[in-house]
Parts: C-alpha cells; structure tokens; sequence
C-alpha cells in the first residue's frame, strides 16, 4: 500500500509501517495520507485513498465532511501533544501575569551600558506583574489538553473552575477533584481572573469571545488561547484591551490584526512543537492507518464511528453508509440470499455517517461487493481477504 507524507513525519513514525508499504512524498495514487500542516481543502481525492490522518488534534486543514462522503476516513491524534500544550498553557499563564516578555526586550536595550545594573534596578518596576497562586483559572474544554492544563493549575495553588458540554466519563475520571465544574460559559465569564480555551474552531465556538462575552467579564482578565485563532473576535479584543477589561492576551497563533499590539503575546505555533511531541503524533497516527487498512477498524476518526472488531472469519468487509434506517437490515439480507454466514459484527454511527464490520465464514466476490455498494445509502465497500 501507497502511503504519502504531506509533511515531513518523524522517522519514529513512518517506521511502524512494515516492507508492505510504500512510504514517500511523491505518490500520485495512494492508500493514505498523513499530514500535519499542509492544507489540504484544493487536493483532488484520488478513488484509491481511504484514509487520512492528521499527526496532531486540530483537522481544519482537511476537508472532513468531503472526505466522509467520499468513504474517506479521517484520523486525529487526541491526547499525543497533550503534556506539550500543557506546558506552553503553563507558560502562557506566566507570561500573561508577570512583564517577562516586555522586560526582556527593554533588557537588551541597556545591554551595553555601563550602568546596567543600576539600571535595571531603577526601571524593573515598570515590569512588576501578579502572581497565579490563589487566583480564579476558568478552563474552557476539559478534554485531553484541557483536562492537563487544569490539574497543572491546581498543583500550581489556582481555584480552577471548568466547562466542558461535550466532557467524557474518561476525560471527567482524570480531572483532579479540586476543580469545579461550571454549567455553561457564563459561569466563566463571570467568576474568573484567567480564562484558558481549549475547543476546537467549530461554527458554534468561531469568534464566540467577543463583545458579550467580554462584557461579563471581570476588569483586568487574562485570556490564553492556544487552540485557534478563530475563536476569539479580534475587534472585541483590541477594545477590550484599550478599556482595560483585558489585561493581557497571549495567544498560539498570530494574525495581522493582533500581532505586535500592545498587551498581546503573540507565539509562533509552539503548542505541539516538541520532539517528543512530533514523535507521539506521528507513531499514533501510523498506528491508526495501519489498522485500518490491515484490518478496517476505526479509532479516532472525526467523520466516521469508533468501530473496533476481533478478527475472524474467511474475509472481512468493511462498509461506510449514511446513517439512514435498514441498511444494516439490507446488509444482512442480501449475505443470507448469497449462503454467506456471518461470524461477527460491528456497527456504529457518527452524525450523517455510520460503519458496519461484517466478518464472514468464506471468500466474498466481486459480484457481492458490487451488490453491496448498491444498498440504499452505501458510500463505499471494501473486502479485506
């Protein structure tokens, strides 16, 4: 199998592929795709690719909802840049209480006196900040990073209050039991000295801190974004920052209408930017692929279920359909008219789209392939031999 690297991928990574694949940037036809960075909206879908996986959590670089019509599983990796995120957030929450960044700068500009220690003593004062401990951090998105960045807090003397709609029993099960939990933003808003976002851009978060939610806001809040640009309105925050509401905003990713303004951090994408990090991603994204083409089973997909099935059986067909009523039923119809018994199953579903496993006791042929991609809803049938 053909596998195309549309970035660079650490070596680590793309060694979990065995002397079956074919690993390069210069495939014109292939199996998978894996990327970081690279947009990836304008490339055509070859009718050979199944899968994408992106080495990292964010997937605004691909076209997701496409790929999901075209039986194209998409992959993240949740969790793999976590500890790296965390200690930038850790990072970020320093920067944004004490004038370290300000302070260096105006460091150097005395570097070559001769006086520079009595300099420093006699203008330091302009750089005095706040200390963290014992104030309010408000955690918007308590998954993988979210979940890290309020226990960190915790361990650092912060009241930390979370909210999370969409939380998991797993991710709610790693929370330390110091932090609260808030029933929606407004709890947010209105308690906290710090608020850190770790929500992905989606229509209902894009720009959702803006003028309403600055204005329930204390005076003097400090706001870390290290999960996308887009979730803050960039307006609302210059004239929060001129009318004092925000103190201080240090955000992952700079943009032409913040960078270089005053009492804004602006960071140069750092959040994953480790090599351990790069290295998690990449072996957990392989990881991913290599599964799902060696055995169909599905973790971690954004457009397609989580659909896992011990393998056996002669073969094993994997289907991607609309999650429409009966297709499972017509699935298993038309085996049963061809003599075709089923030794196992897996089904789920995932917003428009769903998946079904069907493991089998023989060989299944073209022409019952070609009848199931003819099942009312079917997207796309492959057989694993």
């Amino acid at each position: 199998m053909n596998i195309k690297l549309m970035n660079k991928i650490a070596k680590v990574g793309t060694a979990v592929f065995d002397a079956n694949y074919q690993v390069s940037d210069d495939c014109a036809t292939p199996d998978a795709i894996m990327v970081r960075s690279a947009k990836l909206h304008d490339m055509p879908l070859n009718p050979e690719l199944l899968a994408i996986a992106r080495c990292g959590a964010g997937v605004n670089n691909i076209p997701v909802d496409k790929c999901a019509d075209a039986g194209v599983v998409v992959f993240n990796t949740p969790g793999a840049n976590a500890n790296a995120v965390k200690e930038l957030a850790v990072c970020a929450l320093l920067l944004s209480s004490r004038g370290v960044v300000d302070g260096i700068n105006w460091a150097k500009s005395v570097e070559d006196r001769d006086n520079i220690a009595k300099e420093v003593e006699a203008g330091k004062g302009a750089f005095a900040g706040c200390e963290i401990a014992g104030k309010t951090l408000g955690v918007i998105g308590l998954g993988a990073i979210g979940g890290m960045v309020a226990n960190a807090a915790v361990s650092l003397g912060m009241k930390v209050i979370g909210y999370d709609p969409f939380l998991s029993v797993a991710n709610a099960l790693h929370l330390s039991r110091s932090v609260a939990l808030a029933a929606n933003y407004d709890e947010i808003f209105a308690a906290c000295d710090y608020i850190t976002l770790h929500v992905p851009a989606t229509k209902d978060t894009k720009g959702f801190i803006n003028d309403k939610a600055f204005a329930q806001m204390k005076d003097g809040v400090r706001i870390i974004n290290l999960a996308r640009a887009e979730l803050v309105d960039p307006d609302a925050m210059k004239q929060a920052i001129a009318s004092g509401k925000v103190a201080s905003y240090v955000v992952d990713f700079p943009t032409p209408e913040l960078i270089g303004a005053e009492k804004v951090i602006s960071i140069p994408h750092l959040g994953a930017s480790t090599a351990e990090s790069e290295d998690n991603c990449a072996v957990m994204a392989a990881r991913e692929l290599r599964d799902f083409l060696e055995n169909g089973n599905i973790v971690n997909s954004v457009n397609y279920p989580t659909v896992t099935v011990p393998k056996s059986g002669g073969a094993r067909i994997c289907l991607a359909h609309k999650n429409i009523p009966a297709v499972l039923s017509q699935i298993t119809t038309l085996l049963a008219k061809e003599g075709i018994n089923i030794e196992n199953l897996g089904n789920g579903s995932k917003g428009e789209y769903a998946y079904t496993i069907v493991d089998t006791n023989c060989a299944i042929s073209p022409a019952t392939t070609e009848a199931l991609g003819k099942v009312d809803g079917m997207i796309r049938v492959r057989v694993i031999g």
